[in-house]
């Protein structure tokens, strides 16, 4: 290996251990070794401390022996003219700057100088550590493929429209972009922002931090996918930096100069199978071993540089191209057209609008036929506001009326991974805008119609032979189509109000999720949603019909073992053949006893109460303290990975829906205890099904929050004033 790269990363981290160490001892001086430190509203310490050694950093005093370990790691500084023939001792550096790293990260939110806001602070450009709440959210995208991988930038561009090349790139091709550190007093982010590219996790477009040990942050952030979804247990190095190696596929792309503490984050980077891939002419290191390909790959122009990196890293990525005035793709689905921003909006009961899929006869569908009927957006002036119904008619041979709003729901994804183009809702409360922006490069309705027809002739090519598009704005013309499209509407919820777990012969499974997780299966049944949320069992059932060799498999429901609890012995062979043998019994009724394994993805986190004999529900969103004892993120992290954990499980939301929710526990009427936000969201849920099982009109109204306590013991004299069902029903033990 190069003699220059390892003497460069090694004086790099010598630098960083004395920075930690003096920053350590004045925030100890300062604060005292028993003052708190962590990343806000995370449950994995600080993460690649924790993941690589066990330790959980909870005081500033933990910190001391951390840092005396990034000592030992160090190695001598060799001169420049010693050969270092093998990576050992550059892997070392490498491995103590990343502790020093999040040493000197985490004592920046001691004080209140803290550099670090959220999404929500207009005036904070970054954003350090990402919550956990982020972590699940963008875990799905790493899972489903809609976000193969990440490229941590390092540095800046040499100028801000270099950067937004990268970045434009990096979007289209659906990749997450992580920024931190700078070039001569200039970040990419900060080039960015000044040409007016919205920034955040929205955008995947993530600006971390301005100093050169942001960068621990793009790897804690890989650290914590191992720690969540894989599996690996702390302190299980090996594990972790094989499981990011191979199932974490990232990037890193330093641009601008390359000084000792850029090759000392590189270092770390190498660690984790991540390439280096540069904009300069800095040494190289080709030959493969830690990283799957190249290790450092030096002097790659700009409009290379992303593809050169993903070529690298081993990334194979499929982009679907249209004829398009804006650049398209998953990056730019969190993007939002502010109304200042707008040219134009339609819907959202501004207006009114609709959107129906229906499938029709092959002779009434034209294939390719894309209709505008009435003014365009360049018909009307800035500011405008137009009626909207989008009117698509599919045929084919394999087609159902039951896929329809499958097909249907797709619609706000298509659209929305138009740069420029914002889209909310479904049937008849949809809401559009196209920004100034889009219009003047040249964005027009038709081009609706042609990201629809692309899309759903090459997502769904299997289910769908023809298609045609109708995008109408004539607002007599929607109104009357409005009509027809919920006729439709209504007649899908009466039969999907009619699918029951007894009125089907078959589940399905989705292992999606096994990327991440290698022994979670999940299993989606009429009235039990994925754990994620997203897969309801119409769609598991028409993803199969889609692609039959895919991740939703069809289950034959056979041999029941307990219908209270919900086992069937063909379930059971099933989760184990798929599992790898690690689960051996599955019941989907209930938590207490054998329960569905939980792989990472999920919305909320069912948990029992013993005290109360009940249960609580936790939602992703709500950071704060349970009556557990555990926050939404510890819960997590100890029942993630495909692990079966009675009392505890990950759930969708909408499964509180559902007349099987928990059945063999006692149902909805164990429910003791909800975050307040999250109580009022399902209110009207909660509700509708407290009445459907016999419960009390103001049931919602004896489940507690954290307005009542976080205690077990407030939790509980709460309860027994309301009268709260759980309390009468038959022990849980």
């Amino acid at each position: 290996m190069s003699r220059i790269i390892a003497s460069a990363a090694i004086r790099g981290a010598h630098r960083l251990v004395g920075q930690a160490e003096a920053a350590l001892g004045e925030a100890l001086e300062r604060y005292g070794g028993s003052s708190p430190v962590a990343f806000p509203n995370t449950g994995y310490y600080l993460p690649v401390i924790y993941g690589l050694t066990g330790r959980r950093v909870e005081v500033l005093d933990d910190l001391l022996p951390v840092l005396d370990e990034a000592r030992r790691l160090l190695p001598p500084v060799p001169s420049e003219r010693v050969w270092l023939p093998y990576l050992g001792p550059t892997l070392d550096a490498g491995v103590a700057t990343l502790f020093t790293d999040e040493i000197i990260e985490a004592l920046k939110y001691l004080g209140p100088d803290c550099p670090y806001g959220s999404a929500r602070d207009a005036d904070r450009l970054w954003l350090g550590a990402a919550d956990d709440a982020v972590l699940r959210q963008r875990g799905i995208e790493f899972v489903d493929g809609t976000a193969p991988g990440f490229a941590a930038c390092v540095g800046a561009a040499p100028d801000a429209a270099t950067a937004v090349r990268i970045a434009r790139e990096c979007q289209e091709k659906n990749l997450y972009v992580l920024l931190s550190a700078g070039t001569d007093g200039k970040s990419m982010a900060e080039q960015l922002a000044s040409a007016g590219v919205q920034l955040g996790w929205e955008t995947r477009l993530v600006p971390f931090g301005k100093d050169v040990t942001a960068t621990i942050f793009a790897l804690g952030f890989a650290a914590r996918v191992a720690l969540s979804f894989g599996g690996v247990s702390a302190g299980d190095a090996r594990r972790l930096l094989d499981y990011c190696r191979n199932r974490v596929f990232a990037f890193v792309l330093a641009l601008g100069e390359v000084d000792d503490e850029k090759y000392a984050q590189a270092a770390g980077a190498l660690n984790f199978g991540f390439p280096v891939v540069a904009d300069t002419d800095i040494p190289e290191i080709l030959p493969s071993g830690i990283c799957m390909y190249e290790h450092v790959v030096s002097n790659v122009p700009h409009d290379r540089i992303v593809s050169r990196a993903a070529e690298v890293r081993g990334l194979k990525l499929a982009v679907s191209k249209m004829d398009l005035p804006v650049a398209y793709g998953p990056a730019f689905e969190g993007e939002s057209v502010r109304k200042k921003d707008m040219y134009v909006e339609a819907g959202g009961q501004r207006t009114p609008g609709f959107e129906l899929v229906r499938t029709a006869e092959t002779g009434e569908v034209e294939d390719g036929r894309i209709e505008v009927i009435g003014p365009d957006v360049d018909g009307v002036e800035d500011g405008a506001r137009l009626a909207l119904g989008i009117w698509i008619d599919v045929a084919g041979r394999k087609m159902q009326e039951d896929f329809e709003p499958v097909l249907e729901r797709r619609i706000h994804y298509f659209i929305n991974y138009a740069q420029g183009v914002w889209h909310m809702g479904q049937r008849d409360i949809n809401w559009l805008r196209i920004s100034r922006e889009a219009f003047t490069a040249g964005f027009r309705l038709r081009h609706l119609g042609e990201i629809l027809y692309s899309k759903l002739k090459s997502e769904f090519s299997s289910i769908v032979d023809r298609v045609q598009v109708r995008i109408v704005t004539d607002e007599q013309e929607v109104l009357s189509l409005r009509e027809v499209a919920r006729q439709y509407y209504t007649v899908r919820d009466a039969r999907l109000a009619q699918l029951s777990d007894e009125s089907v012969d078959t589940f399905y499974s989705c292992t999606l999720c096994q990327t991440f997780a290698p022994t979670h299966v999940c299993v989606v049944l009429p009235e039990r949603v994925g754990l994620c949320g997203s897969v309801s069992w119409l769609d598991a059932k028409a993803a199969y019909e889609i692609s039959p060799h895919g991740c939703n498999q069809p289950i034959p429901k056979r041999g029941v073992l307990d219908p209270e609890k919900g086992e069937w012995a063909s379930c059971n062979e099933f989760i184990r053949d798929n599992s790898r043998g690690t689960i051996e019994r599955t019941n989907f009724y209930t938590i207490m006893e054998y329960p569905l394994t939980s792989c990472g993805c999920f919305e909320a986190i069912l948990s029992l109460v013993p005290e109360a004999n009940g249960f609580l529900i936790v939602n992703r969103e709500h950071s704060g303290m349970t009556p557990a004892g555990m926050t939404f993120s510890t819960m997590a992290g100890s029942i993630g990975g495909g692990v079966q954990t009675p009392g505890f499980m990950g759930i969708g939301k909408s499964y509180l829906a559902s007349r099987k929710f928990i059945k063999g526990d006692g149902g909805l009427a164990r429910i003791v205890w909800m975050p307040r936000d999250f109580k009022e969201q399902m209110r009207p849920v909660l509700t509708q099904r407290a009445e459907e099982e016999g419960l009390r009109a103001d049931f919602v109204d004896k489940i507690a929050d954290e307005t009542v306590g976080i205690d077990v013991e407030a939790v509980l004299a709460f309860l027994e004033e309301k009268g709260h069902p759980a309390l009468t029903l038959e022990p849980l033990f």
